[in-house]
């Protein structure tokens, strides 16, 4: 009998902790997988969103609501990107909101279309782990954060960042090599969630179709670029995944440009350890497959 209680207490100290590991969700799975290469060891984020779903007007569930109390921590940009959220995580006990991060956010402009006044997103792009500067900046908040609330494993989550670090270096320097040549092709986008990686990579986006996927292109807009297409300006125009292709198909029927696919929300990207790079390299080989396109 004293044996058995002892190995009760034994299991009760050594074996409880291990079944309380720190629940970490993130509101769009580009978080999670940033989130993913810094608790490599301790524990793995979920994502709130499937990758099919688009932030941008998604409509919570009872379920959601569950999901977000029982979690440690919620990782999210904030209401220009994810507005479901703002009233739920209002309080910030337990949620690290990266539009409050010190960086330099890219600012939108109203450009004179007529398709996107009073825009939703507000005036800051909220598509910073496109960037990779920005991204590291993610990866070292999210470090920071978890150091503080989960102390036990604070020198794992900064060896993780370092080594995050290092490979988002070396995913850097490949793509540099990969996209350097097509610096003047020109193309549009469906919408301008690409900023952070074209201004990092020297990219020419000439436009796009509209700056928030909930509002449709205005007319304007659209003769504009296919003006722009007839005159044999542009190499390609990308679609997302996320939305129908109708609008894009539409201007660029009867042209001979290229219709690629940009994936802002890594839909095909498995949440495994290196997937964060992955889904970059995978960007950057959709942008050369469009701009490398011979009209």
């Amino acid at each position: 009998m004293k044996n058995l209680i002892k190995t009760a207490l034994f299991l009760m100290v050594v074996v409880a902790p291990l079944s309380q590991a720190t629940t970490i969700v993130t509101s769009i799975k580009p978080f999670q997988l940033i989130a993913l290469e810094i608790t490599q060891g301790v524990t793995e984020p979920e994502s709130l969103l499937s990758s099919t779903a688009s932030p941008h007007d998604y409509a919570m569930k009872p379920s959601d609501l569950k999901t977000l109390k029982r979690a440690d921590l919620v990782i999210w940009f904030g209401p220009e990107l994810e507005p479901f959220l703002e009233k739920v995580l209002a309080d910030g006990n337990n949620s690290l909101q990266l539009s409050k991060s010190d960086v330099a956010f890219i600012e939108y402009e109203e450009d004179g279309h007529d398709d996107h006044h009073g825009h939703d997103h507000g005036s800051v792009d909220p598509h910073i782990w496109l960037g990779p500067d920005l991204a590291e900046q993610i990866a070292t908040e999210i470090a920071n954060k978890l150091s503080e609330i989960d102390q036990i494993n604070a020198a794992r989550y900064n060896d993780n960042l370092a080594v995050f670090i290092s490979n988002l270096e070396k995913s850097v320097n490949e793509i540099k090599a990969e996209l350097a040549p097509y610096s003047n092709s020109g193309y549009y986008v469906f919408h301008d969630a690409y900023g952070y990686f074209e201004t990092y990579f020297h990219l020419n986006k000439l436009g796009h179709f509209t700056l928030s996927p909930d509002r449709k292109p205005g007319a304007k807009t659209l003769i504009q670029i296919r003006s722009a297409l007839k005159a044999g300006s542009a190499h390609c125009v990308f679609s997302e995944p996320q939305f129908k292709p109708t609008t894009v198909e539409s201007v660029t029927r009867g042209s001979d440009v290229f219709v690629g696919v940009l994936d802002p929300l890594a839909t095909d990207i498995e949440a495994s350890s290196g997937a964060y790079f992955r889904f970059m390299t995978g960007l950057a080989s959709s942008y050369k497959e469009c701009l490398s396109y011979n009209k």
